[in-house]
């Protein structure tokens, strides 16, 4: 009670200018760093196709504090090479390669959707120099060192899984043991492997590093683990202290933005040791005394097609601290899709039918804003009589408030409450594969690509510029009883910075956001008309008293 108001104010003004700077410190972050550096790795590719061949370099680094890595010796060997792949396995969803240690050297996704439309080239998961799915490495140190020099066979060097599952068998003789694995691959692009050894020996099986094909700020990436209690382990990239072990786990995968590589068994309480690869991010190892079962999965994180496995392992669609929050929405957005055809429109409803569910919370602080804003004269009046008795003005703007029913607070409280979900349905359309490769009208050819001007697949931004003037317009008829200048020309300046910076972010994202801005500015309109109504009424009762008064 005894702080005073304007202090108040100045406070939260200051908080919301540090998190509209913040917010855009991340996305020019993005932007100046993060994209050239991914483009420049892109150009590196296509620029050297043949470097990962000709170098040699140790592909398994590990800790050697590690319980995995106390007892194998991982010898340096060649990156994967075309040379090294002795089996294809074509599937409905993606195309399979296994190499000559019997480990999953790659996988293409099929569907058009993740086909460049630059080069026509299909999207691959991994990259030359990452642990591979499959791998396996024996507790005894004479025979891993075997098994990384020794080829393994296989039934057939090609099988066409498009119509019903086959089962491929991957045979490994180390002399005085025999490793062997029996994948069955379904048209759907998920497997489940049987895999054993002639004599009862231990040795750990890996789901592999996480696809390196989106890994940037805005999204968690690394190992995900998923707990007999259904609880989850997340261990993001860099961020290991030191190796992990986890017993009671059904599901190990690692994960990026829309990607995901996975072995689970749910009906296995299994134990899996973490531990940090070279650059310090997690690698999972699934601990096996002779033989185990497991499914296993590598490719796009759909909701609906990681259901169809088995409805448990959605849980690796993971989006940060509101999932809790952000999962039913995916749900609902889906629901939506499913009736009306398409993801843009989608988005759309969604955004109204949130925007309409808090409109309750929204119209509170919609219309403490307006009362401030009329007992603004009256504040500005107390504060100057008192302007040397700070706590006189405190107590006086207190019983202002009190007797006309306004609450200094009011405007804020509805905004940190919608906080929540806000930025889970951010999280839900940044996050959402499902929005790659969908159209929504003629301009916008896919909901997750970033506009840019060399590669305009909004031509003419017309999204970013209608996001800028709706919230252009937003900003002017929303009251504001910020008094400094310098406050007042930086948030002018706003839409144009915000139009600038949502140039470059994904199409999903700027419809959300300007649909958002429209359905704001009608509530803002509708209670500025409001309190315009009744502000006649009182003048027009107060002339009637005066008059009657004179009589």
């Amino acid at each position: 009670m005894s702080m005073n108001n304007q202090n108040k104010q100045d406070t939260q003004k200051r908080i919301l200018l540090a998190t509209l700077i913040s917010f855009m410190f991340f996305i020019a972050y993005d932007f100046f760093y993060l994209q050239p550096q991914q483009a420049a790795q892109v150009e590196y590719a296509k620029s050297h196709p043949n470097a990962v061949e000709n170098k040699t370099v140790n592909t398994n680094t590990v800790n050697t504090n590690s319980p995995v890595a106390k007892n194998t010796t991982i010898p340096n060997i060649k990156e994967i090479n075309k040379e090294s792949i002795i089996s294809t396995i074509t599937t409905n969803k993606s195309i399979y390669e296994i190499d000559s240690l019997g480990r999953i050297a790659q996988v293409t996704l099929r569907e058009k959707k993740y086909v460049a439309q630059n080069d026509g080239k299909a999207l691959k998961l991994f990259n030359a120099t990452q642990l591979r799915p499959l791998e396996v490495r024996f507790a005894d140190t004479a025979l891993n060192k075997k098994a990384f020099s020794t080829p393994v066979s296989v039934s057939a060097s090609k099988l066409d899984i498009t119509n019903n599952s086959q089962v491929l068998t991957i045979t490994q003789d180390l002399g005085t043991t025999t490793l062997t694995k029996k994948i069955e691959f379904f048209a759907d692009g998920h497997y489940k492997v049987n895999i054993s050894t002639s004599n009862n020996q231990n040795y750990f099986i890996t789901p592999g590093y996480r696809p390196d094909i989106a890994a940037d700020m805005y999204a968690d990436h690394g190992a995900l683990l998923i707990k007999n209690d259904g609880t989850l382990v997340i261990i993001e990239d860099e961020d290991m202290d030191s190796p992990t072990e986890l017993v009671g786990i059904q599901a190990a995968s690692a994960f990026d933005r829309y990607y995901t590589t996975v072995l689970y068994n749910f009906e296995k309480n299994m134990q899996v040791s973490v531990m940090k690869s070279k650059d310090d991010s997690p690698q999972s190892f699934i601990h096996v005394a002779n033989s185990a079962t497991l499914y296993g999965y590598a490719g796009p994180k759909e909701y609906n097609l990681l259901k169809s496995f088995d409805p448990k392992l959605t849980q690796i669609i993971e989006y940060g601290w509101f999932t809790f929050l952000a999962k039913p929405m995916f749900v609902m957005l889906q629901y939506i899709h499913n009736m009306v055809g398409n993801w843009g429109w989608a988005i759309i409803i969604t955004t109204i039918l949130l925007k309409l569910a808090l409109s309750p919370l929204s119209y509170k602080g919609m219309v403490s804003m307006n009362r401030l804003k009329e007992l603004a004269p009256k504040i500005k009046q107390i504060q100057d009589k008192y302007k040397d008795d700070k706590q006189k003005a405190s107590m006086h703007m207190m019983e202002l408030y009190k007797k006309e029913g306004a609450n200094p607070m009011g405007g804020c409280l509805p905004i940190i409450l919608q906080i929540p979900v806000f930025f889970a349905i951010y999280r839900v359309l940044l996050n959402s594969i499902e929005l790659k490769g969908a159209e929504w009208i003629w301009f916008v050819q896919d909901l997750t690509h970033k506009v840019s001007i060399s590669n305009l697949m909004d031509p003419y931004i017309i999204i970013p510029i209608l996001m800028g003037l709706t919230m252009f317009v937003q900003q002017k008829i929303t009251p504001n009883q910020m008094q400094d200048e310098t406050q007042r020309k930086m948030f002018m300046m706003l839409p144009i910075i915000f139009t600038f910076f949502f140039i470059f972010f994904e199409a999903g994202l700027v419809i959300y956001w300007t649909v958002n801005n429209i359905f704001t500015i009608s509530q803002q309109y509708y209670v500025n008309k409001m309190f315009e109504r009744q502000r006649e009424a009182r003048s027009k009762e107060h002339e009637a008293k005066k008059h009657h008064k004179g009589k």
